[in-house]
């Protein structure tokens, strides 16, 4: 056969290819829009920090992508570890749950995935990519957060600022340090580089440091008020909110390893307009999201090339939570709340 003619058919066949890998995501695709058009609605928990605002920023993004008119009732967490409960405790009574998809910490979800209680899709048929996917693609990864100890620059000298997690455990912060509620933190080094042994006698020693227990909001504005000199740790979420306000809120960046909660979105099972839940966990999926996120919440994606989060973890080492971890992260967080005495 003649080279260019070969060249001919190789380049026809490439293109049937293509045309077949398109089709076959079109498909899939096409079926969620129309179902999405007959339900006409979304009922949708997520972070404080998205706000109504933020929600219906993006919500507008979806519609005009689809060609859509979707109505969102956006409830913002309070509690979201009281409120994954809460989803916990309906299912458990028969009842169904409250929100078509909730986006909450990959924790949190985990606490749902070990109960079944997420409505899976193929969500790589639309175009997800599989390493966003978790959860036995119950969820897809938004955002990533970074944790570390948190600290007044104004307040604390440079030379008193944690360079490792051990340094918590020092008495003179005795009386002096904060804990928030988000005790998945820990539940992470447990699960990852510090094993249960080391994690509990942590946490023991930590609690021994008689620190003021809260949520991470209240931690903040403790912090910028000097009634705590330390937040053993706090979410970027705080440190986004305090630039924004002026106040001299920073991370303790020497500390190592980084706990990276990531913020997953996820349809739950009995949901009342799933298909809307779908589409909606596929766009959150998407890049063109990344911008509206990282303005109302202060977050990206580390899985996005050129994102801050991409940027922020070069050369860190991160500790990220998958799967097979969810049954050790959500015993044992557990467990750290009752030493700590949050529950």
């Amino acid at each position: 056969m003649p080279i260019l003619k070969l060249f001919s058919v190789c380049c026809l066949a490439i293109s049937l290819f293509a045309a077949s890998i398109q089709n076959a995501a079109a498909a899939p695709l096409d079926d969620l829009i129309a179902g999405a058009k007959k339900e006409g609605v979304i009922d949708f928990y997520g972070p404080s920090t998205l706000g109504p605002e933020g929600a219906q920023a993006i919500v507008a993004a979806f519609n005009k992508k689809y060609g859509l008119n979707i109505k969102v009732n956006f409830t913002p967490s309070g509690n979201m570890t009281r409120d994954t409960a809460k989803v916990i405790g309906l299912s458990a009574s028969g009842q169904p749950p409250e929100w078509d998809i909730m986006l909450v910490t990959d924790a949190h979800h985990g606490s749902l995935w070990l109960r079944k209680l997420h409505k899976s899709y193929d969500y790589i048929s639309v175009g997800v990519d599989k390493q966003r996917t978790e959860y036995d693609s119950g969820t897809v990864s938004v955002a990533n957060q970074f944790a570390l100890p948190a600290y007044n620059t104004k307040l604390l000298p440079a030379k008193d600022v944690p360079k490792k997690w051990e340094d918590l455990l020092d008495p003179k912060w005795k009386g002096k340090l904060g804990v928030i509620n988000s005790t998945h933190h820990w539940g992470r080094l447990a699960a990852g580089v510090w094993g249960d042994e080391k994690t509990l006698d942590f946490i023991k020693k930590l609690s021994a440091q008689k620190p003021l227990l809260t949520r991470a909001g209240e931690m903040a504005q403790r912090l910028i008020l000097g009634e705590v000199l330390v937040s053993a740790t706090l979410q970027d979420s705080q440190l986004h909110e305090a630039k924004e306000s002026g106040a001299p809120l920073a991370f303790a960046e020497q500390v190592s390893p980084v706990i990276s909660p990531e913020y997953h979105i996820g349809v739950l099972k009995g949901s009342a307009h799933p298909n809307v839940g779908h589409l909606m966990v596929a766009f959150m999926a998407s890049a063109e999201v990344q911008p509206a996120w990282q303005k109302y919440t202060g977050h990206s994606s580390a899985y996005v090339t050129g994102t801050a989060a991409y940027k922020f973890v070069q050369g860190k080492q991160v500790l990220y939570m998958k799967q097979d971890q969810a049954d050790k992260v959500d015993k044992i967080s557990r467990q750290i709340g009752k030493i700590l005495g949050f529950d």
